[in-house]
């Protein structure tokens, strides 16, 4: 796997300002969906960086993990305008639709469920990410719909 991911960042140049982009592509090549331990020091020797800097962009960013997720990563988002449009009422939901709280996996392995403090997406409050993809004005049925369709069984 090492000489896989080795030739992941050989795609990039040995820039600085290339390291979160080398942290997604690493994340992304992990089956679970985190970073490893040996990911954060392949990226510090690539980009010639202190370990310590590469690990505080890896936990400065929510979009990053260094412990296991599942397939999936459900970001709801809880900003104050997600919340005054009903967001709260989603994330019971959510929750209750999934059998996991904030910071769990599904047993299947299927979603993680997390919060974030803003998506940047206020016209469609309220609203959440799957992976890469948002999804606005938000409503139990439609969250429904949407788990569905990851579930393959849309």
């Amino acid at each position: 796997m090492t000489d896989q991911k080795l030739k992941l960042l050989a795609r990039y140049p040995r820039e600085r300002t290339r390291l979160l982009s080398l942290l997604h592509e690493l994340q992304r090549a992990n089956p679970n969906n985190y970073l490893t331990g040996e990911d954060l020091r392949l990226v510090a020797d690539y980009l010639n960086l202190p370990l310590s800097e590469v690990h505080d962009a890896a936990t400065f960013y929510s979009l990053f993990s260094l412990k296991p997720r599942g397939k999936h990563v459900i970001r709801l988002c809880k900003s104050p305008p997600c919340h005054l449009a009903g967001a709260w009422s989603l994330l019971a939901a959510l929750e209750r639709e999934l059998g996991i709280t904030v910071g769990e996996t599904t047993p299947d392995g299927l979603f993680t469920l997390e919060t974030t403090s803003c998506l940047g997406v206020c016209g469609v409050a309220p609203a959440m990410m799957i992976d890469e993809e948002v999804y606005g004005r938000l409503t139990p049925d439609r969250l429904r719909e949407i788990l569905a369709s990851y579930r393959g069984e849309a």
